[in-house]
């Protein structure tokens, strides 16, 4: 099951920050924490004291902590790779490989006695994942991450992203990647957006786990900078983790059938193709015994139009469509609202026989 998921950096927030933060969050179904020991100067006793209250506080709301670290944290903070227990001892649920060591190292960390699960960094275009699985891991402990990007225009882009991602997935590793919210901080002092994607940079945050659903091959959807507002987490919290679902504006005076249709059905793309369209036949079968007057038929049907056909189209009568490209109206087709603009890109990778809905 698709995830949601927060971060949280303690040496730029107040504990009451940070517990405030996780408890709206936990609200709208955050259960997993990201957070960084790469930035932080404290020593390990100063660590553990700061850490272990937080994560104590997020245990008790169901949440899920990877800590971030490589080689340079170990060594400053004398820990070793076959001894992990100063992640246990700050109450951790396991600790993300910034930097790896080398692949038997890795596989070895999946066999801790605490049962830490072992996070791979997943934006490298290496077979170091390969090589770890070589050493025979334990895959229950393993677990795979994409970086994220402080620096405008150094995001990953979706091919790379798709590459990386599903290697770990043809291995069974759940997989996890980060989205932003328009203005906050993370770990660095560059604040221009903290996505993994380039393209998600500038993008309504729930756009953007909008797109992660669709690509469909990321579990783990995270919060990487601080704070969102309470207008994100909102938004946020009408994302359905499941499925693809577009924001939908109405026609004024839509008829309560085709707002039924439109916002109470689970859709999916057909498997034969077009390229002007998408289409969702079931409600045309669902509803072939009643009449959909035509009511409001443009001359030209736009990209992101939400169209019902009308009766006057015969058997196609109350098929949805969701416009891909412009064309002309046969004078048959009942346009009944729109996509938000900011999403369409998201209707364009649809694969044949997914799931969308409408909100």
């Amino acid at each position: 099951m698709r995830r949601l998921g927060v971060s949280i950096y303690p040496e730029k927030s107040t504990k009451d920050e940070i517990f405030a933060y996780l408890t709206e969050a936990a609200k709208i179904g955050a259960s997993r924490i990201f957070s960084c020991l790469l930035s932080v100067p404290h020593d390990s006793a100063l660590i553990k004291a700061d850490f272990i209250a937080i994560h104590d506080f997020a245990h008790k709301l169901g949440y899920e902590i990877i800590l971030d670290v490589n080689p340079a944290v170990f060594q400053k903070l004398g820990i070793s790779y076959n001894d992990l227990s100063f992640f246990k001892d700050i109450h951790a649920d396991g600790i993300r490989l910034d930097q790896g060591f080398g692949g038997f190292q890795e596989a070895m960390m999946t066999f801790n006695p605490f049962n830490l699960k072992i996070e791979l960094n997943l934006s490298n275009c290496t077979h170091m994942l390969e090589t770890i699985m070589d050493y025979q891991p334990d895959r229950s402990n393993l677990l795979a991450c994409h970086n994220f990007y402080p620096h405008k225009f150094s995001g990953l882009t979706v091919d790379f992203l798709n590459r990386c991602t599903n290697v770990a997935a043809a291995y069974g590793l759940r997989t996890a990647a980060f989205i932003s919210c328009a203005d906050g901080f993370g770990p660095w002092p560059t604040r221009e957006g903290l996505p993994t994607l380039e393209i998600h940079r500038n993008l309504p945050i729930q756009v953007q786990a909008k797109h992660f659903v669709a690509l469909g091959n990321i579990d783990d959807i995270i919060i990487s900078n601080c704070y969102p507002t309470a207008a994100e987490l909102k938004a946020l919290a009408q994302v359905n983790l499941r499925q693809v679902n577009f924001s939908f504006k109405p026609v004024p005076q839509l008829p309560d059938l085709e707002r039924s249709i439109v916002l109470d059905e689970l859709h999916f793309k057909r498997g034969d193709v077009p390229a002007h369209m998408i289409r969702s036949s079931v409600s045309r079968i669902k509803y072939a015994d009643r009449n959909f007057p035509l009511f409001n038929a443009p001359d030209v049907l736009k990209r992101g139009d939400v169209v019902i056909e009308s009766s006057l189209y015969d058997t196609y009568a109350g098929e949805l469509q969701l416009v891909l490209q412009d064309m002309p109206n046969s004078g048959c087709s009942n346009v009944v609202g729109q996509v938000a603009p900011e999403e369409m890109f998201i209707a364009d990778i649809l694969k044949p026989w997914q799931k969308f809905s409408f909100i």
